[in-house]
């Protein structure tokens, strides 16, 4: 049997910024993954994305100024796009596990589950350790609907090859705004469902407003209230049945949000208490096992970024190393939805503000004539803020929410 100091379960953002800083240390540690090394950020995740987004913004770029002395067209070519992004993540998990054993890290590969409070077994050999991090991130959630099982999720599209005529995203959240605007600039016809009235929920309904204006002038269909209710399949083709009525796509997404992947771990032998949010943890990142922490998308906290599961990872290596000392907070978390133009927000809502019964002050406008905006031709810029005032003093801003292009 293998033991350990500290075995982190999970090589995302989270649990590599926390095992280097625990190698670093000094400690025994090893890393373990049933998947290829890197998590979902740099593989199937974020840096993907961008890596394709960068190409159809330079296409958005283009057709803006056509007419003012840019002409000609300018087309995606997919599959060299897409070409292009493999050359960041084919490479990815070999680089990354290189540099962990350079760095004295154990690298295991394979389904961790936990056998009772300090042991785990892996490809059925037990490892104990005498502390664990838990950074298992997240998976895209159950639908329940019949025919479920022909839906692709963020992972199957992007590694797509080619891209189909017709597509629906079923959610209107990050995922299926960004791939839609995505989608929608490389030549496909897309629709987005969303099952209640709001999409976007986190972000100002002022701004949300202005970003439906963008999309929907780019040819993305935005049906709102519209709940799926079944997943055909006939032939090639898919039907979408929604209370609104049925649709037809070649391809439907899961862009409908995404849980805690803790289902396979056996919490329970560990004594690890969690919830529909994820792993429960204190300020200090550590569930209730003393010796068992938890950082991002798996463990209740903070929104589900990257950079916030750097920072948990980061915070619960240096606890488990010095104790617990370092807090985790919460507070003025920037955010980004990545669609053209991006969307950004940080601190408070207006309405999360009012619920607080905080006095503020709103700002809100329209920025397209600003010279920032005018020199590239951009339209829907809007920029709204708020500021708190209390004892007569101004604090601010409390919130910023733009979609004004960086």
């Amino acid at each position: 049997m293998r033991e350990f100091d500290i075995l982190v379960i999970g090589s995302g953002v989270a649990g590599s910024s926390a095992v280097y800083k625990l190698a670093q240390a000094g400690l025994k540690v090893a890393i373990v993954d049933e998947r290829p090394f890197g998590g979902t950020c740099a593989l199937r995740g974020c840096d993907p994305k961008k890596i394709l987004i960068g190409g159809v913004e330079l296409v958005d770029w283009v057709r803006r100024m056509n007419e003012k002395g840019i002409e000609g067209k300018i087309e995606i070519n997919w599959r060299k796009l897409m070409a292009f992004k493999r050359e960041w993540t084919d490479g990815f998990p070999e680089r990354m596990e290189r540099s962990l054993k350079k760095a004295g890290v154990e690298t295991i590969h394979g389904r961790a589950r936990f056998v009772n409070e300090d042991r785990v077994e892996v490809n059925g050999e037990t490892i104990s350790a005498g502390k664990f991090l838990i950074a298992t991130g997240a998976k895209p959630r159950k639908l329940n609907i019949p025919g479920e099982e022909h839906l692709i999720t963020s992972d199957e599209f992007l590694e797509l090859d080619e891209l189909p005529e017709r597509m629906i995203f079923i959610g209107g959240g990050y995922i299926s705004f960004e791939f839609a605007h995505l989608a929608a600039r490389a030549g496909s016809e897309v629709t987005i469902l969303h099952r209640s009235k709001r999409p976007l929920k986190n972000f100002e309904p002022y701004i949300v407003d202005i970003i439906l204006r963008a999309t929907e002038e780019e040819g993305i269909n935005v049906i709102t209230e519209a709940p799926v209710k079944e997943v055909e399949k006939k032939g090639s083709t898919f039907i979408v049945r929604t209370s609104k009525g049925t649709l037809g796509a070649d391809l439907v997404v899961h862009g409908a949000g995404r849980v805690p992947n803790i289902n396979a771990l056996a919490l329970e032998k560990a004594g690890v208490k969690y919830g529909r949010r994820g792993i429960k943890v204190n300020e200090y990142m550590q569930t209730t096992n003393p010796k068992i922490y938890a950082a991002g998308d798996c463990a209740e906290g903070g929104l589900p970024l990257t950079p916030m599961a750097s920072v948990e990872g980061s915070i619960a290596a240096s606890n488990m190393i010095n104790g617990n000392h370092v807090k985790i907070n919460y507070k003025s978390i920037p955010t980004v939805v990545f669609t053209i133009p991006p969307m950004a927000s940080v601190g408070l809502t207006e309405e999360k503000a009012l619920e607080q019964g905080l006095k503020i002050g709103v700002k809100k406008g329209e920025t397209s004539r600003w010279y920032s905006s005018l020199r590239i031709n951009q339209k829907y810029v809007p920029i709204r803020s708020f500021s708190m005032r209390t004892l007569e003093r101004s604090w601010g801003p409390t919130c910023l929410a733009t979609t004004q292009r960086k």
